[in-house]
């Protein structure tokens, strides 16, 4: 038996040195994330035209974002266990120069092949970037403010619908797809010189923690409990009907609750922009403004995670989720009706916009400390294999049942994983120590 090696301190949080809250450095992560998830779906707005000019089926290139999302689930993990000693902060400068070299190559690609090529190129980083990313945000904070790290950390990802899809829409649509992915290439490598220049370092984590090591929580972890529950009797209570202990079984559950969810999502969301141009009636040169109050919404529903909802992942997200499904019903029992189904529309990203980072920060809170980066791993993973498999669930029922079927799949996904969700917090409440 031996004893593991000691683990470098946390910063700021956990050293004592400093309790300020670190934005820049969280809204300079939020810039990257804002990039990496701007590459990724960008596609989604842009099928009619880049199906046209490299002559395949807007279901082919709607399997653009599976590849890339595969490339993910396929890699994330191994290549950031690869990679556990490298330091933080250099490694996630460099994934975002990769991100922009992936852009870089699918805006000269002569062929649908090579453009194929150049996704897995950015999954590969993309993979790693979320990985790290999430749990880098969570290092630089208590775990009490994970929640409102995670939120301006991962604001990003929901502005990337705000801005970064339907300006991408609009600039490809103006100037070509191609220009929208070489101007995507050139906010990266600006990008990282700005997290490069403004994101704190934090230490690697701690190799034994990752390569086999019994799970444990950690002091931190420890401390953290402790400091919740031992008031008083009314206070523990109190304690532990808001947030369950740390856990390898809570981000099991997390990430496969995540990833199917996704699956859901993406099956409808990816062909999101035929559905709308034959249920609301707008033209295809109007779908960038549909998508971007889309983003809007979404912006709304983030903010409001930082404001209040990131405080009680445990109920916000299962009435998140519920509200999507009566949302999504709502879109199919309005259409031909324009203004309505925009309405339902819109609400829907509002509350989209707020699951993603409630699921993250669910799973960071019942992650041990030193699991976190590697919880984050297997987040991603799950995470890029819904996208990956809803949009290739999509295609293959958009080409065999047609439209109409994405939406009753999402809200059938959606309500089961409502009830999975309540069974497996009441888990997890229950095997936690009183």
């Amino acid at each position: 038996m031996t004893l593991a090696p000691p683990r470098p301190p946390r910063l700021p949080a956990g050293d004592g040195r400093s309790t300020r809250f670190p934005l820049a450095g969280l809204l300079a992560l939020a810039v990257a994330t804002f990039l990496s998830i701007s590459g990724e779906m960008l596609p989604t707005g842009l099928l009619p035209e880049m199906s046209s000019e490299l002559g395949v089926t807007e279901s082919a290139i709607g399997l653009l974002v599976s590849v890339f999302a595969f490339t993910v689930v396929l890699t994330s993990t191994t290549l950031t266990h690869l990679t556990r000693r490298l330091p933080r902060h250099l490694l996630v400068v460099g994934l975002i120069a990769v991100l922009a070299v992936s852009a870089a190559l699918t805006a000269i690609a002569p062929s649908y092949e090579l453009v194929v090529a150049s996704r897995i190129l950015g999954g590969l980083a993309h993979g790693m970037f979320w990985a790290i990313g999430g749990a880098y945000a969570a290092h630089l904070v208590p775990r009490e403010q994970v929640g409102r790290a995670l939120a301006v950390a991962m604001s990003g990802g929901t502005l990337a619908f705000v801005l970064g899809v339907p300006l991408g829409t609009a600039l490809g649509q103006a100037l070509g797809w191609r220009a929208a992915f070489g101007v995507l290439a050139g906010a990266m490598a600006l990008g990282a010189l700005l997290v490069w220049r403004l994101l704190p370092p934090v230490p690697a984590p701690d190799p034994s923690t990752v390569t086999g090591a019994v799970p444990t929580i950690d002091a931190a972890d420890s401390t953290a409990a402790a400091s919740a529950t031992a008031t008083t009797p009314s206070a523990t209570t109190t304690a532990r009907r808001r947030m369950p202990a740390p856990s390898v079984l809570g981000i099991v559950f997390s990430c496969v609750v995540t990833a199917v969810f996704m699956v859901g999502h993406y099956s409808f969301f990816t062909y999101i922009a035929p559905y709308l141009v034959r249920s609301t009636g707008i033209e295809e040169s109007q779908l960038s403004l549909a998508l971007f109050a889309f983003g809007i919404a979404g912006g709304v529903g983030l903010l409001l995670v930082g404001w209040f909802l990131g405080k009680r992942p445990r109920i916000t997200i299962p009435v998140g989720m519920a509200v999507v499904v009566v949302a999504v019903l709502a879109m199919v029992a309005l259409e031909g009706q324009p203004g309505p189904s925009l309405v339902a529309f819109v609400v829907w990203g509002v509350t989209f916009g707020a699951l993603p980072p409630l699921f993250q920060t669910k799973m960071l809170q019942v992650a041990p400390s030193r699991l976190r980066d590697i919880a984050s791993a297997f987040y991603t993973t799950g995470f890029n294999a819904g996208i990956g498999g809803g949009a290739l669930i999509g295609a293959l029922v958009l080409d065999g049942a047609g439209l109409d079927v994405l939406p009753l799949l999402y809200v059938v996904v959606a309500a089961v994983m409502l009830v999975v969700v309540l069974v497996t917090d009441a888990v997890l409440m229950r095997r936690s120590p009183r």
